[in-house]
């Protein structure tokens, strides 16, 4: 039997050729157009979704896979989520697969968060997922060098580390967050370190120094609850009152020689002006005012 040539066959596929391009034009079309195999997947997964509902979200600008793909995980954990929810969001600005996410871990956990609570959270710019997560697993904060004085003037400098863990039900975009708790607890320092008698008694036991700080309640208001705040590092500074009344020692001894230099240069002058004239300041009169009237007018200079 003679095989056909390479041109019998074309001959022979040339009249169809448009045809069959045209079907798969059209079938590229539908497929791209009708996500079909995301609906057989959903139906897989037990999701029933219809294909017109696929086509709407497509006719909305709303890519059916966002849809769709949260919805098949959420059926899967068996939240209580229907597809219109998730489509809301979605149009509202938020993302559906977040909060999918996050309401599967707070299941996991036996936390309570329902999908109006979690959408609104994402809405209200909270970053949904990592708060479930600090619900868990509580998260440390560095708190910076506090300075402040103790009674008896010695500067002293405090690092902490604050553990918070954060609240959903105080969890929104109105509650202060780590700023806040940052904030707070430097000025509990701050007060705490002020109210100590002594610089000794905070280095001896910095653990009741903190357990005060934790005391005054300062998660109030905030998106967290404070578990712990540890000491790290105790720093000496400055000694005020040494520095001051060292300070107060030069002023005096500053004062007693303007004050012995005064005397000698208006002792000069009585003897010139007046002999056996009373010698300034030994009338009871302020050595610092006493002659001025008297030789007003007149220079003092370098007479001794």
């Amino acid at each position: 039997m003679p095989v056909p040539s390479l041109l019998t066959v074309m001959a022979l596929f040339l009249p169809v050729l448009p045809a069959a391009l045209l079907v798969l034009l059209l079938l590229a079309i539908i497929t791209g157009f009708f996500p079909i195999g995301l609906w057989i997947s959903a139906r897989a997964a037990g999701v029933k979704v219809g294909l017109p509902a696929l086509i709407g979200l497509r006719l909305r600008r709303i890519a059916p896979a966002r849809v769709v793909l949260p919805l098949i995980k959420a059926r899967q954990a068996g939240l209580p989520v229907t597809g219109a929810e998730l489509e809301a969001h979605l149009i509202a600005g938020g993302d559906a697969d977040e909060v999918v996410d996050a309401m599967v871990t707070a299941q996991r956990a036996h936390i309570d968060l329902p999908f109006a609570k979690a959408a609104a959270l994402t809405l209200a710019g909270c970053h949904i997922k990592e708060a479930v997560r600090m619900c868990l697993l509580p998260k440390v904060i560095e708190i910076p060098f506090v300075s402040a004085f103790a009674k008896d003037g010695v500067e002293l400098k405090v690092k902490a580390k604050v553990t918070v863990r954060a609240v959903l039900d105080r969890l929104s975009g109105g509650d202060a967050g780590e700023a806040a708790i940052v904030a707070r607890v430097e000025e509990g320092l701050v007060a705490a370190i002020g109210a100590a008698s002594s610089h000794q008694a905070v280095l001896e036991d910095p653990g009741l120094f903190s357990a005060a700080v934790l005391e005054k309640d300062l998660a109030t208001n905030t998106a967290f609850e404070i578990l712990s705040i540890a000491i790290t590092a105790v720093d000496i500074g400055r000694h005020a009152g040494a520095k001051l009344e060292s300070e107060q020692a030069e002023a005096e001894v500053l004062r007693a020689l303007a004050w012995a230099l005064r005397r000698g240069r208006l002792g000069v002058r009585c003897c010139r002006h007046a002999p056996g004239a009373a010698y300034p300041g030994e009338a009871g009169e302020d050595p610092y005012e006493a002659g001025t009237d008297r030789f007003a007018g007149e220079e003092i200079g370098p007479d001794i």
